[in-house]
């Protein structure tokens, strides 16, 4: 790594840049030739290149401008941590440039906050401040094109141009042969994000295991207390979706090399169908028969979970045949008569319902008009995310509950006149 190289890559000045001034083309240029550079080393195994690669984005100008102005710009920018502190002008955000760096980084602890979940729980969650979330965001840069590298190809969650509706088209070319595999195993692991290892993590993850361990060991705040983390990465933190992604990253290879696709039965080779889908922590896992799955594949998922200081829930864990049909991201997938049906499940439906008649009840002094156009981003929202299977032909069941609520909203509004 030369002097050169690093000017090359924009190395921070020590006077601060006028934040309305910086050529974002330019920058996002840099970064991804970089991170162009780090793929190509991951890819052929030059691990020592990927490690002085990454020190120079990490170092960069160029990748400290972009980090500070993603975490300017996300959902999350008004929200702050320990410190109360946000970064809302272009002056504290030119400032922010200079403030990321490696040299006498500590992280403050999390702040503790809970959300609701579709069950009615209530998730936690632990916000950083803005100078932990533009660290994260700059580290990430350098991590996720290894992370991308080498990813299995089923897993679709949190990841560039992926999305659940990828993760159900794989689900449906999977399923939806006459001969495809009729069981699957439903995976679900217990607090993944809570309960990872930190000493996988420190052992496995391809970044600064400095600054890794100091986010992990950053404890957390809440009632005025501060509490220590001994596992897991914690939700909120922008760089533990790709953590998590990693850790979780390999069960598709092992079942290919352990279970293997094909096998010998009665002298015959038969597809064993097993087949792996992951969206974030949601995984299944198909197979020609129960046996398969209960004997060979789910000692094989635990041993691979309990390495990374995981286990999979006994009561939400199954095995289901087909013609049942299984839930999976907020679908239903079922064999019917030979033909797989992919429709929303009755929870999704359930919950998005339970969100418009929430809506309606909220809205009783509103007039008829200004209620339709309050409900018909909500409706257009879930009618995109289930886009595939809201016809009436497919799913006549849904296109009625949904005409329902909306006859229901014009008559309570009507009825508030």
């Amino acid at each position: 790594m030369t002097t050169q190289e690093i000017a090359c890559a924009g190395a921070p000045s020590r006077e601060s840049v006028a934040w309305h001034s910086i050529d974002w083309a330019k920058h996002h240029r840099e970064v991804r030739r970089l991170q162009a550079r780090i793929v190509k080393a991951a890819q052929e195994g030059k691990h020592g290149k990927v490690k002085a690669l990454q020190w120079i984005l990490t170092h960069s100008f160029s990748g400290k401008a972009l980090a500070v102005r993603r975490v300017t710009e996300n959902q999350g920018k008004k929200t702050p941590g320990v410190d109360g502190i946000t970064w809302s002008t272009p002056e504290s955000k030119s400032q922010a440039m200079l403030s990321i760096k490696r040299r006498g980084y500590r992280p403050q602890p999390l702040k503790r906050v809970y959300i609701p979940k579709a069950n009615g729980k209530m998730r936690p969650l632990g916000i950083p401040t803005m100078k932990d979330r533009a660290m994260q965001a700059l580290y990430l840069l350098a991590l996720e094109p290894v992370a991308e590298t080498t990813a299995d190809r089923c897993s679709f969650g949190f990841r560039p141009a992926r999305s659940t509706a990828d993760a159900i088209e794989m689900c449906f070319v999977s399923l939806s042969r006459r001969h495809s595999p009729q069981w699957i195993l439903e995976g679900d692991i217990k607090g993944c994000f809570d309960n990872i290892s930190h000493d996988w993590l420190l052992g496995h993850i391809p970044t600064d295991r400095t600054i890794l361990k100091k986010w992990l060991k950053a404890g957390y705040m809440e009632d005025r207390q501060l509490f220590p983390t001994e596992a897991g990465t914690p939700q909120g933190g922008i760089i533990s979706p790709t953590l998590a992604n990693l850790v979780l990253d390999g069960l598709q290879a092992e079942l290919r090399a352990r279970i293997g696709r094909t096998r010998y039965v009665g002298g015959k080779q038969v597809k064993l169908g097993v087949n792996y889908v992951r969206y974030a922590d949601d995984f299944i896992v198909t197979g020609r028969s129960k046996e398969l799955l209960e004997q060979e594949v789910m000692p094989l998922v635990e041993e691979f979970m309990q390495e990374r200081g995981l286990t999979l829930s006994p009561e939400k864990t199954k095995i289901t045949h087909v013609d049942e049909g299984f839930d999976f991201l907020g679908q239903n997938i079922r064999k019917y008569n030979g033909k797989l049906l992919i429709k929303p499940s009755n929870a999704n439906v359930a919950t998005f319902l339970g969100k418009v008649r929430s809506k309606i009840k909220m809205s009783k002094a509103v007039e008829q008009r200004k209620l339709i156009e309050m409900l018909n981003p909500m409706i257009r929202g879930w009618a995109n995310f289930h886009q595939r299977c809201l016809q009436r032909d497919v799913c006549p069941c849904r296109s009625r509950d949904l005409d329902g609520v909306m006859a229901l909203g014009s008559t309570q509004a009507s009825a508030e006149k």
